[in-house]
Parts: C-alpha cells; sequence; structure tokens
C-alpha cells in the first residue's frame, strides 16, 4: 500500500465514508477508490487536491506519489551506471534515430502553446497508423471529464479530424470555445454532447452545423 492510499483509507474511515461514497463524490468507481488505497493505482493531481478539498485536509501528495512511484520500480537486468560527459552518442546513430523516430508536440486544449514534445516511431511513413502531419499530443485543462476518467494533467494522444465519429472522443470548437466531448450522432444534422464532471452524466443536443470537429481521442495517459 503507498502511502498516499494509506493516507486516502485513513482519512475515508475516520469520517465514516465508504469507498462507494467517496467514489461518487470524486466521480469514479468504488473499484478505482480500492485500487487507490491498496496502492495499485497512484492518484494524479487533479483526484488528490479533489480528495484534499472533500477531507479539508492537504494530503501532501506531491513528493508522496513521486517517491512512492520511484521505490516501486526495480529495473530487471539493466546495471547501474553514471554518465559521463564523455557518453555521447555518435552523429551516424542520431541520423538514422531521426529516421525512425518523431518529435510530436505536447499542446494545451488551445492547440496554440506547445508544452513539451515526445518522440514516437514512424511506421512507413505514419505514426500509429495516422500521417505524420495529422497527429499531437494534448494536456486536459479542466476536469469536464473526470466521469470518463479524463482529468486535468492527463495527456491524450489524438489525430486530426474533419469529420464526427459517433461514439468517440472528440475535441471540438463550439461557440468560440474548444472543448472536449463524446460525441453521438442523432440524426444528419443533430449531435449530442456528453460531459461528465464528477456530478453525473450532462447532455447537449447541438446542429452538426454548430460545431468544428479538431480532432479524435485515440489514447490517453493518466498523470501519476
Amino acid at each position: 500500500m503507498s502511502r498516499v492510499g494509506e493516507k486516502i483509507r485513513i482519512l475515508r474511515n475516520e469520517n465514516k465514508l465508504t469507498q462507494k461514497t467517496l467514489g461518487k463524490k470524486l466521480g469514479v468507481s468504488e473499484g478505482f477508490i480500492n485500487e487507490l488505497e491498496t496502492g495499485k493505482k497512484v492518484a494524479n493531481e487533479a483526484i488528490i487536491k479533489r480528495i484534499s478539498k472533500i477531507f479539508g485536509k492537504d494530503l501532501d501528495d506531491i513528493n508522496m506519489y513521486v517517491e512512492d512511484k520511484e521505490d516501486n520500480y526495480i529495473p530487471k537486468n539493466v546495471p547501474k551506471k553514471t554518465v559521463q560527459k564523455k557518453d555521447i552518442i555518435n552523429p551516424v546513430w542520431n541520423d538514422a534515430l531521426e529516421s525512425i523516430l518523431k518529435n510530436v508536440p505536447v499542446y494545451k486544449t488551445d492547440l496554440k502553446t506547445v508544452i513539451s514534445s515526445r518522440s514516437l516511431p514512424v511506421v512507413s511513413n505514419k505514426i500509429e497508423g495516422y500521417p505524420q502531419n495529422k497527429v499531437f499530443f494534448m494536456e486536459i485543462q479542466d476536469d469536464d471529464m473526470i466521469g470518463f476518467r479524463i482529468a486535468r494533467g492527463d495527456v491524450a494522444f489524438a489525430h486530426t479530424i474533419n469529420e464526427i465519429e459517433s461514439n468517440s472522443l472528440c475535441l471540438l470548437e463550439y461557440n468560440g470555445n474548444k472543448i472536449i466531448r463524446q460525441v453521438k450522432k442523432l440524426d444528419s444534422s443533430k449531435l449530442l454532447l456528453v460531459s461528465n464532471s464528477g456530478s453525473g452524466v450532462r447532455t447537449q443536443t447541438v446542429y452538426i452545423k454548430e460545431i468544428k470537429p479538431l480532432a479524435k481521442l485515440d489514447k490517453l495517459e493518466i498523470l501519476l
């Protein structure tokens, strides 16, 4: 059990809450709370802040969960090595790596601010099956979709789209704002936008012509 998980369990018991009740307050499942407390999952910063707010106590989580993650990670068959200045990659290897890896930008949801980049392999001139110029990472900026386990600080891998695929998670432009929603096609002219900020599922019916599809979310990297 991680120290953060143990602290969550203690605070929950002190406040006479079941795992199910705490899960409802956070917009997550009972099983998710159990995995947090037993250390099978490590809470991201957004979840920690919400738990701290519910109990009115600071979990002092940042150092804790970083340390827990490092303590539980034991690399196998990897000798310890101190990197010296002489450890320089040969320029020939650099050229070879550049031909099979591409730096993919990590944007904020506005798709204008670049936070960092990630290296991904290029296969048959594509990345994850999509053209290289159509893929990117995006850092989630809010908790509008936390009920779908998509929280502030998580990083999503996405590809740009021109048309909406029903029952997909998409980045959309609506009323001048960029939002992430689950999208369902109702008919040839209407869409249902679904969100869940933790207090329950919310739906909104809009006309397709009012929406500009920007990207489809393919994978999610949860912040630990």
